[in-house]
């Protein structure tokens, strides 16, 4: 168990030495709550190139091995980093919990909702054991989010009445043809939601609450040889009533914007790539009262745009740029996580938080082919883990046809496949 009581660094293993693994070593490097102290990869030329880059950073040389078991064994660790392939998720948060490790998950949590739900049990079991067990998320501590959150949480922005989260990107058909796990639901857990919306939907889920209810539509509309969707739709409803819109495609050339707005009585807010690219909160109930009644787009005569008062200039639509912004991303997270583990609490992101976000995920893909809307407490609960998700199932009878067969050799050819992989690849 960690000490508590000192100020010493953290003790990091990180498994999986591919791109995103060598981020989390690359970041925890230049935190001063961190020291990597292991490189896990089954291939041992990963681990050792990855522990090479990290030497040549002016720190003391990780040791490598190719089994998480091996490093706890081999020296002293606090926290374990998993960032290998999803479907080894369940089984390596399993092993590092078991020795009494704290555990951050690189996202997604998993891509299905049994091994998730699996993770989901480990981490409670262990959080009666003073265990952090922690998701990436990092876009929930961009100054931008976190001020729109905290609005919509604190009441500032009154009833929030409705969000809307749109990801337009574009993918090429080489970028889906350059790997054979691209463009699979098996190793890529489906497309323009799962890959490039994922945070996006977290983000505007964070902010309203609770979802209950998704109702949704796919397509695959300009893209070949692939299974999983380039362009998504759907409606949410949340437990306070709000009403929200996703969006998500990787079929809007050139390439647009990833930005989620949140409307309320009170206030409204818009956060397009990470900055905040709209704030306002009425200033008193006086302003409020004297709201014109026009037909008018804004009904309230000099607004002002308050977004630079809330939040540094790196922060906002048009300002300077944040030095390294994915790596400050990342940062900010495992700050939270430290702290955590220090102050013995739960962690700003946790398992049962990343668990709803990918329930309104598969609750997307899951009414998309059944044809109907979708409790996100039924995904959750595992009423449609046998769901096979099919891409533009127009129909209740073509949906509940896809939906016979189980997804249980999916996950199986997942998980093997994954084994053989230690691409951490960039979305």
């Amino acid at each position: 168990m960690t000490d508590t009581t000192t100020t010493t660094p953290l003790k990091l293993a990180v498994v999986g030495a591919g791109v995103i693994g060598r981020h989390h070593a690359a970041v925890a490097v230049h935190h001063d709550g961190l020291q990597v102290v292991a490189l896990v990869d089954a291939i041992p030329a990963a681990a050792t190139s990855a522990a090479d880059e990290i030497a040549a950073m002016g720190v003391p040389r990780p040791i490598t091995t190719e089994t998480i078991e091996q490093a706890i064994a081999a020296t002293d660790i606090d926290v374990v980093a998993i960032c290998s392939p999803s479907g080894m998720h369940v089984q390596l948060a399993e092993a590092a919990l078991a020795a009494g490790k704290h555990v951050v998950i690189e996202k997604p949590l998993d891509t299905t909702m049994p091994r998730a739900r699996q993770i989901a049990a480990l981490a409670a079991a262990a959080r009666q054991r003073g265990l952090v067990t922690s998701v990436i998320s990092q876009h929930r501590f961009d100054p931008a989010s976190v001020a729109v959150a905290g609005a919509a949480h604190d009441g500032r922005f009154g009833t929030v009445t409705s969000g809307v989260a749109s990801v337009a990107w574009y993918r090429s058909q080489g970028y889906y043809d350059s790997g054979d796990w691209r463009g699979t639901w098996a190793l890529d857990g489906g497309g323009a939601v799962m890959n490039q919306g994922v945070h996006t939907v977290d983000l505007l889920v964070w902010a309203l609450g609770r979802p209950v209810e998704i109702s949704a539509q796919t397509g695959l509309l300009a893209h070949d040889r692939i299974e999983v969707e380039d362009t998504a739709v759907a409606t949410v409803r949340f437990a306070s009533g709000a009403l929200a819109v996703i969006h998500c495609t990787t079929a809007a050339y050139p390439g647009l914007s990833a930005r989620y707005a949140v409307y309320g009585t009170h206030g409204s807010a818009i956060v397009d790539d990470d900055r905040l690219a709209y704030f306002h909160v009425a200033p008193d109930a006086a302003t409020l009262e004297s709201a014109s009644t026009t037909a008018n787009a804004t009904a309230v005569a000099g607004a002002v745009d308050q977004k630079a008062d809330v939040v540094p200039p790196e922060h906002v639509v048009g300002g300077p740029a944040e030095p390294d912004h994915f790596a400050a991303g990342h940062a900010r997270q495992y700050t939270d996580i430290v702290a955590a583990v220090r102050e013995g609490r739960e962690p700003g992101v946790t398992v049962d938080a990343a668990l709803v976000s990918l329930a309104t995920v598969r609750g997307l893909y899951v009414s998309a082919t059944l044809g109907r809307p979708v409790r996100i407490d039924d995904v959750i609960d595992g009423a449609h883990d046998d769901v096979v998700p099919v891409v533009g199932a127009h129909d209740t009878a073509e949906g509940t046809a896809a939906a016979t067969a189980t997804t249980g050799a999916t996950a199986t050819t997942a998980t093997t496949a994954a084994t053989a992989s230690t691409e951490g690849a960039t979305r």
